[in-house]
């Protein structure tokens, strides 16, 4: 057997006996953010760290320098992360049951540097895992959440773009309502996207460098002379993190608790989106092109079920409940420190992928849907008590009184024909312009500026998506 038959039997292994569906039955869509959210990508991460800083408390001049053979060593390491370090630091921590002290006695060894106590120099844990976490937090925004939102966002523009003359039926308390389009509805959920899009594509994560509790006391002691604050903020910002000046021994994760926030509300809109047109397949005015190989029941023969939007809703509120509990738990810390945050940390990624889930199956369902635009037409046409609005509005313009109780008594409660429209307005007291203004009143045409708000919404996003 070869070496990739052999890794895809490993493979389909791990998915069968794998306890979480993240790592089970959607290991195919997901085994990428592995390098990310795994183990393996957290030692990568941690180690990247620890030979970044050697390499900058190199240039302070407070040590003798490397030689060329120790940079070269380190930057190796740096630029080719093999699984056999991987192995080897989990192999260390088994013994020393601590994961980030492994590291550093894996580069004592594997770098045989001549001064090996410049490793870890004036170092808690904590420096190392929150500003690993946070960049690999940045890698995952930046190479992959914001492509995916701007999917999400490009195929939600497709339908406003293509649906923002079509006649809807609105309904407001599940009741019938003054039309709409169904575009214009689309664009809803387009600008609310759009909005929290702009704030995430700006989104910057920080860190901590400051020692044991946040004094730089270990530092500081070695070298009362220097400039530790000042040193530490330049090395985070050359991460392409922000400093975080003020911690105990860990980051407060408030950033954390705001890019969290944020990825819930994206969430949250999309699970709206989800409902509404599971709500508008269900009466109709939607549908969902069909698939001569997939099975919508094992009963049921004629069945198309919106499962993609169902399979969405589901992620997405898993990965909304565990992102409310990161925001709690993460911000919360016992004096200066406590370890209840580790085992949390570890879970970023789970939250994260159920989130990356959710939209893809959302994306997935989007291109599916079509509008039924007879039925909709239709539905609109054979509810003219919806024109009980403009005909009082416009009553009101001329100086009728009481023109809405007028409109209540003739269709509140009650099945109304387009002849019994037409009959109050011929015995209105009111100019004839007036009555001939009212009677080219269509419900079908009575859809405002939807058009146009559509449209509005388009051109502000369509730039970002392209």
């Amino acid at each position: 057997m070869s070496i990739n038959k052999l890794e895809c039997e490993c493979l389909k292994e791990q998915m069968a006996k794998s306890i979480s569906p993240i790592d089970g039955r959607y290991g195919k869509k997901t085994a990428h953010l592995g390098q990310y959210f795994s183990e393996f990508a957290l030692m990568q991460k941690r180690t990247e760290v620890e030979l970044q800083y050697l390499i900058a408390l190199n240039n302070t001049g407070l040590f003798e320098k490397f030689t060329e053979m120790e940079l070269s060593n380190i930057k190796n390491i740096l630029s080719d992360f093999k699984n056999e370090y991987f192995v080897k630091i989990k192999t260390i921590e088994n013994k020393l049951n601590h994961d980030v002290k492994s590291v550093e006695v894996f580069l004592i060894e594997e770098l045989s540097l001549k001064n090996p106590n410049m490793i870890h120099f004036g170092l808690t844990s904590e420096d190392v895992n929150n500003l690993s976490y946070s960049l690999l937090l940045k890698e995952y925004l930046e190479n992959e959440q914001i492509s995916q939102i701007k999917n999400v966002m490009k195929n939600i523009y497709e339908k406003a773009d293509n649906w923002k003359s079509i006649v809807f039926p609105a309904r407001t308390h599940g009741q019938m309502a003054s039309p709409t389009t169904a575009g214009k509805e689309m664009s809803v959920f387009l600008n609310r996207i759009f909005e929290q899009y702009k704030r995430l594509s700006k989104f910057k994560f920080c860190g901590k460098f400051n020692g044991a509790t946040g004094n730089y006391s270990a530092s500081y002691s070695a070298f009362p002379e220097y400039d530790w604050i000042k040193f530490s903020n330049e090395f985070i910002k050359s991460l392409g993190l922000i400093p975080n000046e003020a911690t105990t021994q860990i980051d407060s994760h408030d950033v954390w608790a705001e890019y969290f926030s944020i990825i819930a509300q994206i969430n949250s809109i999309l699970i709206d989106l989800n409902k509404d047109i599971w709500l508008y397949l269900m009466l109709g005015n939607l549908a969902i092109s069909s698939n001569k190989d997939e099975v919508g029941s094992s009963t049921m023969p004629h069945k198309i079920n919106p499962i993609n939007f169902e399979n969405s809703e589901g992620n997405l509120e898993l990965s909304n409940s565990m992102l409310e509990f990161f925001i709690r738990k993460l911000t919360n810390s016992r004096l200066q420190r406590d370890l209840s945050d580790s085992t949390v940390s570890r879970n970023l990624g789970v939250g994260l992928a159920h989130s990356f889930l959710g939209m893809n199956e959302t994306i997935v369902g989007l291109k599916k849907v079509v509008v039924n635009e007879e039925r909709c037409k239709n539905e609109v046409e054979n509810h003219p008590e919806l024109l009980a609005e403009p005909i009082q509005t416009i009553l009101r313009r001329v100086g009728v009184k009481d023109p809405y109780n007028e409109m209540k008594k003739l269709t509140r409660g009650k099945i109304i024909t387009e002849q019994m429209i037409i009959k109050f307005i011929e015995n209105l007291q009111v100019d004839e312009i007036v009555k001939n203004e009212l009677l080219k009143l269509k419900v079908v045409d009575y859809i405002g500026q939807a058009e146009k708000v559509a449209q509005n919404i388009l051109e502000k996003v369509k730039k970002h998506i392209q």
